[in-house]
């Protein structure tokens, strides 16, 4: 089930777009299902008032029988409903994990994958088959009440629209509290993951237990968040439980009475009672689902706008890339969530062969400009051109091609060091990769191994130092040999000696080629022909 078809339909109520993404098959099947349970509720009602009323046992086989159809009927439509529900979820996961080099706080875009997708399956598997049966039960049991007596189903349904009446008026603040208490949850996931992902250098710093003060503050809001909604829930409750009570009294009240003064059989005077309250369960029970659910429901409105946000590879008429001069003209980036932009109305040019460094605080946008240049955001508005072509019409994959990228953490995988230098070209031979290596400086502990470039690394390379993983991942640029070079803070996290060791092998990567280097550290800066400070994503300086 694939998930493009409903991307950009953002004026789309978010339930009505999880609906639309069930398969039509099981959106068949609940509607199928709902009007044969609504059968078997009137069966139920008539075996049960015939054997009551007549003391007769040989009705009894067939209620048991109508029973256990309901029973089951009811186990296959939510059975239906949990698998589609289970697919649906694994489908958001990729289509969101699709995105997340594009996402900013990657902490809090964990919780939206993690917690916030698992939220939605309330959403659907208790709203989905409650909304079919809500819809074509109460109908059926009125023509049977009828049938039966016409003033009780009259008085049904003058009260039925009050419980979406209440749960309608209730519903408008459990939106609000949930979304609150939703917006909560996911800052404080986030922030705790970013928390857990720096703590070493929160130690360092002795800034660790003021981290754990406002992690502690964070959950006192989230508990307050919840038990907010929490009353809320509780109030929903009440008044339908209230409204269903008034209906069924102001039906048994009279219908007692004419029983007790003969003008009602007791066979329908117990059809009656027992089809009245099933011909209002629907309904508040949906409500119930409803409320239960509104958290999955604040989830799927960030889901939604996450996967609205265009990206690079959409659109295009892949024309060929080119690699020349870059210009980024009046760019400017927001990413879901954030008020503030990444990027504001950035424009600065790298011409071919310059080698550009980006310096400034963290958060000022550096890694952002890198990720435009990679495809993996899009402008919000503004246009990124290379050689005066709009990189969004350029064919993704074959720019990427003339790309090399060092980012703050490269991924080793699971092989040989060779492996991993030939990631970006393949059919080298090992004497260019030697030679990378040499050049990237990561030679003199590689032939230090008793295997040498054969010596097989664990997933993430493990076995290697952060400094020797920045070195390989600078060879394995380096041997691609591209006319384009992004880094992304190589020398981060090392110390002074390995900075020194990784800067070198980074100015002969750098040489000859057009270059954008993150810094924050001065030993990169030596390789480069010009300095562009950023601040709160805008440029505020060249040098």
């Amino acid at each position: 089930m694939g998930l493009a078809g409903s991307r950009g339909k953002a004026a789309v109520p978010v339930n009505k777009r999880l609906l639309g993404l069930l398969p039509r098959r099981t959106r068949f099947a609940v509607a199928v299902l709902a009007p044969v349970q609504a059968g078997l509720i009137i069966a139920q009602a008539d075996l049960l008032a015939r054997a009551i009323a007549l003391l007769d046992p040989t009705y009894l086989p067939w209620l048991a029988g109508a029973v256990v159809l309901r029973a089951c009927t009811a186990w296959c439509s939510n059975a239906v409903v949990q698998g589609a529900a289970a697919n649906l979820k694994a489908d958001l996961r990729s289509s969101l994990l699709a995105r997340a080099a594009a996402q900013r706080s990657s902490g809090a875009f964990s919780t939206l994958v993690t917690k916030g997708v698992d939220a939605l399956e309330p959403a659907i598997t208790g709203v989905v088959p409650q909304l079919a049966v809500a819809v074509l039960v109460p109908p059926v049991v009125l023509v049977r009440l009828g049938l039966a007596d016409w003033p009780s189903a009259l008085i049904v349904a003058l009260t039925l629209p009050l419980i979406p009446l209440f749960g309608a008026l209730i519903g408008l603040r459990t939106r609000d509290v949930t979304d609150d208490q939703w917006t909560h949850l996911q800052r404080l996931g986030g922030h705790f993951r970013d928390v857990l992902a720096g703590l070493s250098t929160l130690r360092v710093f002795g800034r660790a237990e003021h981290q754990q003060q406002v992690i502690a503050r964070m959950a006192d809001e989230h508990r307050s968040a919840t038990m907010r909604a929490l009353r809320v829930a509780f109030l929903s409750g009440f008044a339908l439980e209230l409204v269903s009570s008034l209906a069924v009294a102001l039906v048994a009240v009279p219908v007692g009475l004419r029983l007790l003064s003969g003008g009602m059989d007791l066979t329908t005077a117990l059809v009656v009672l027992l089809l009245t309250p099933e011909a209002l369960l629907p309904l508040r029970a949906l409500g119930t689902r409803f409320h239960a659910a509104a958290e999955g429901m604040a989830a799927a409105e960030q889901v939604f706008e996450v996967l609205d946000t265009p990206t690079a590879e959409q659109g295009g008429t892949r024309r060929e890339a080119t690699a020349g001069e870059i210009r980024f003209e009046d760019v400017s980036v927001h990413f879901p969530g954030h008020e503030n932009p990444v990027l504001d109305r950035v424009s600065l040019v790298v011409r071919p062969g310059e080698r550009v460094a980006l310096v400034g605080p963290s958060g000022a946008g550096k890694s952002t400009v890198l990720h435009l240049l990679l495809g993996f955001v899009r402008p919000t508005s503004g246009r990124v051109l290379v050689d005066g072509v709009d990189l969004r019409e350029l064919d993704v994959a074959e720019w990427r091609r003339q790309v090399a990228w060092v980012p703050q953490h490269p991924h080793l995988f699971a092989g040989t060091i060779a492996d991993n230098i030939r990631l970006g070209a393949a059919g080298a031979s090992m004497a260019e990769v030697r030679a990378a290596a040499r050049a990237a400086h990561a030679a003199e502990f590689i032939e230090q191994h008793p295997d040498g470039y054969r010596t097989r690394l664990g997933e993430r390379g493990a076995e290697l130092s952060a400094g020797q993983r920045q070195r390989v991942a600078v060879a394995r640029a380096y041997l691609k040999n591209a006319p384009i070079v992004l880094l992304d803070e190589p020398t981060a996290r090392l110390d002074l000696h390995t900075e020194g060791v990784l800067a070198a092998s980074a100015a002969e990567v750098l040489h000859g080629r057009t270059a954008i280097a993150v810094a924050h550290r001065p030993a990169l800066l030596k390789a480069v022909d010009r300095v562009i400070r950023l601040h709160n994503g805008s440029v505020v300086g060249v040098a």
